[in-house]
């Protein structure tokens, strides 16, 4: 059993508990709309002879399955640190977004199949009932209120999980708005409007779960943060009393926070204590100011470089020699 590590004290959750219970509210809010628009969809779908109603029906029970991954993956990024995992468990945030990210890109190509087959046989397609025209306007409306409440809120907390699951909900807004448009096109003769309009959503739909897996799986392999953000934990370092300068500013990211490494130069006849409280001080107002879990810092005469390029290059040549590369 991995026992929890104790975190120092100036250390900070990124959110608060009021955040975190607002994030868990809009997504248990997100699971009893898909819920009611999922039983709604399929059986007004085959009261009315509307395929696509069925189809979007199905898309919403892929959003209650989203729901549930966001769920489970935010219980788990908030447990204590532990032997195994000593920086937190916060990447399971990036593991989900990746999760969501294939989720829509299997309903999209689920959509576009379906549109290719319609394509194939306009001909088989029924007359839709009107009843499922006013099911799928429902559904539009539903959907894209549930996508700007979970997307407001996701800013709000800064929670790149919750903006993907809020995507997600508008990508199934954006299906039942082909639904309404297939049906009134059904309605008025023009049965090829339904298919059309499915295969360009679903590759908006695809477009958008390529984007967050890639982001979220680049996220897994330590990308590091943007220029912007690195630019401002710089600024706010060089603006630590007796900070000098600094140098190999590094960032990768965990979850919705970064990881630091950063050497930072003193003044070189001050005392280890004196330079071990710039340090701290340097630490503790990154914490502070930025979205940061965790700054590692090394600590340099002003002026002196301690990192020599030519020997990390000859090293890592070693290491490849004798691994046979």
């Amino acid at each position: 059993m991995n026992m929890p590590i104790e975190l120092p004290e100036e250390d900070h959750e990124f959110r608060t508990p009021e955040e975190e219970a607002e994030g868990r509210r809009s997504t248990w809010v997100s699971v009893w709309v898909n819920v009611v628009l999922t039983l709604g969809q399929v059986i007004a779908g085959i009261f009315a002879q509307s395929q696509g109603l069925i189809a979007d029906g199905i898309h919403s029970l892929s959003d209650l399955l989203a729901d549930f991954i966001v769920l489970v993956a935010g219980h788990h990024s908030k447990k204590a640190a532990d032997d195994d995992h000593q920086y937190g468990h916060h990447r399971y945030e990036n593991a989900a977004s990746l999760v969501l990210g294939v989720l829509l890109l299997a309903v999209a190509v689920g959509m576009i199949w379906s549109a290719v087959k319609k394509l194939e046989d306009p001909d088989e397609i029924a007359t839709v009932h009107q009843a499922a025209l006013w099911v799928a306007a429902v559904a539009l409306v539903a959907k894209e209120l549930l996508f700007r409440y979970m997307l407001a809120v996701a800013k709000r907390i800064r929670s790149t999980m919750l903006v993907a699951n809020a995507w997600h909900a508008r990508s199934d807004a954006l299906s039942s708005l082909v639904v309404a448009v297939g049906i009134i096109g059904n309605m008025m003769g023009y049965p090829l409007l339904d298919p059309i309009a499915a295969l360009i959503v679903g590759l908006m739909v695809g477009k958008m779960g390529w984007e967050f897996s890639w982001d979220a799986l680049h996220d897994l392999m330590d990308r590091a943060v943007s220029e912007e953000e690195t630019e401002a934990i710089r600024a706010t370092l060089l603006a630590t009393p007796g900070i000098l300068g600094l140098h190999d500013l590094r960032t990768r990211r965990v979850g919705d926070l970064a990881l630091v490494d950063v050497h930072l130069e003193v003044d070189a006849t001050m005392t280890v204590v004196d330079a071990h409280d710039i340090a701290v001080a340097a630490r503790r107002r990154v914490l502070q100011k930025h979205a940061v879990l965790n700054v590692m810092t090394h600590l340099d005469p002003h002026g002196h470089k301690d990192v020599d390029h030519d020997d990390i290059e000859s090293a890592a040549n070693a290491r490849n020699t004798m691994a046979g590369i």
